[in-house]
């Protein structure tokens, strides 16, 4: 299984989610699985690859040109697959995942959890998309949920599709790692 990670290119402030990664990672190298991400080695996304990679587990890179020329790409890889665009990098990652998994993160991470979301309520994805509510992270966001199901934006069905879950042991139990 293709496990897509959408995380942050940096640390964050807590040693929570460095941890937490790092465990993650470990699990999903150890588990037979692939990681699917965005391919940099800064921050979380660094530690997530390294953590799969110490497992002798497989990563799948995913980058824009435009930061390959930056230099920030993990370098060992299984695979790093160059995209001209972001929205390229989001296309492939969407169309390599068989799960979805939002680790805490900035504005990207954000970005693309919802668009994979969008279509998990349209129908569009039957695949597991699973919010890693760490620390309450995302207790924001799934309010958000709440608010516009009660506005009648989005129905209360689509938002149980979505997993949020609190600890590591809950993303193993929705994909049998």
């Amino acid at each position: 299984m293709n496990i897509v990670v959408y995380l942050g290119s940096s640390e964050g402030k807590k040693p929570i989610y460095k941890e937490a990664v790092i465990a993650l990672g470990k699990r999903i190298g150890k588990s037979g699985n692939t990681l699917v991400y965005g391919g940099s080695k800064a921050g979380l996304m660094g530690y997530l690859a390294e953590a799969v990679m110490s497992e002798k587990g497989e990563v799948i890179g995913v980058e824009p040109e435009f930061f390959i020329k930056d230099g920030v790409q993990q370098l060992n890889l299984t695979e790093l697959i160059v995209t001209d665009t972001m929205s390229e990098r989001k296309q492939k990652m969407m169309d390599l995942g068989d799960a979805f998994i939002a680790f805490p993160g900035g504005i990207g991470t954000l970005e693309e959890i919802t668009e994979v979301t969008t279509l998990l309520f349209l129908g569009k994805l039957s695949k597991p998309v699973i919010v890693y509510n760490l620390e309450g992270f995302y207790d924001i966001f799934k309010e958000q949920f709440e608010h516009m199901a009660e506005e009648g934006f989005v129905q209360r069905k689509d938002i149980e599709k979505l997993h949020f879950v609190e600890s590591l042991d809950e993303i193993a139990e929705i994909l049998n790692i």
